[in-house]
């Protein structure tokens, strides 16, 4: 086996975010709104077709890397990499028209995240983060560093789709919440976590709080907090980053099971 040098895999996942996210720009640009409403998600025609433009540029390159794509399901693969290819986080937003979405891709080698790419298309931005390396935020190094105090900074809740489902989970994911903004200044239930997990990454969110994630963003969230000099603390389903030692303590304390 031949591993892959790490800015082949960034630049592959860079592709195939801009691959995607042209897709979803043009359909959000046209006002498409053709979508599939359940009580606890939305699936929009445009994640099928951003997926359609992401997924053959992975597996062109890639072709023994195992795929994970959101709406194609599972393709296996023969090396210890496995891809997780999101082509609409945020529906709910797109389909509302609202411009918090993005497209993301990650790459995992023996169940660790080591590459992750968001491009969102309704502002054009785009994030590629490499484990060891650091996060590029258009091109150039970015940190989550930054010197808001505790009391006025803005904190981002993640729950994946399966809280809203279950009444004992929900009822945690709100206490969460409600702790949570005893300390800080505001709190932002995130309906497109790579976004936020950029906007950590670049010092403009102060801290997330993690509950039951999906596996589609998990792995973004995770490798960019990391990568862009965030602290983190996990226990079970409940993940913190934080800018700093002080604010993870004061996120964790609000957070974590038994506060």
């Amino acid at each position: 086996m031949t591993r892959p040098d790490i800015d082949d895999l960034a630049a592959v996942a860079r592709g195939a975010v801009l691959a995607g996210g042209a897709e979803l720009h043009e359909r959000y640009q046209d006002g498409d709104d053709e979508a599939t409403y359940g009580a606890h998600d939305v699936k929009a025609a445009a994640d099928e077709a951003a997926e359609a433009r992401m997924l053959p540029i992975v597996q062109h390159a890639f072709p023994d890397h195992a795929v994970f794509a959101e709406e194609a399901g599972e393709f296996a693969g023969s090396e210890p990499y496995r891809w997780i290819i999101d082509p609409l986080d945020g529906t709910n937003n797109f389909a509302a028209g609202l411009p918090t979405f993005a497209s993301s891709a990650a790459v995992l080698r023996d169940g660790e995240p080591l590459v992750a790419a968001v491009h969102q298309p309704a502002t054009g931005e785009t994030y590629v983060a490499r484990r060891g390396d650091g996060v590029r935020y258009g091109g150039e190094p970015t940190t989550a560093e930054n010197d808001v105090e505790i009391a006025a900074a803005t904190v981002a809740t993640i729950v994946g789709r399966d809280v809203p489902r279950d009444p004992d989970l929900t009822r945690r994911a709100k206490s969460i919440r409600t702790s949570l903004e005893e300390q800080v200044k505001r709190v932002v239930s995130s309906w497109s976590p790579t976004v936020h997990s950029g906007l950590f990454a670049r010092g403009r969110v102060q801290g997330l709080v993690q509950f039951h994630p999906d596996e589609e963003e998990q792995a973004v969230t995770e490798l960019f907090a990391s990568a862009a000099g965030g602290v983190t603390r996990r226990e079970g389903p409940l993940y913190v980053a934080a800018v700093d030692e002080p604010t993870l303590a004061t996120l964790w304390e609000a957070a974590r099971p038994d506060s």
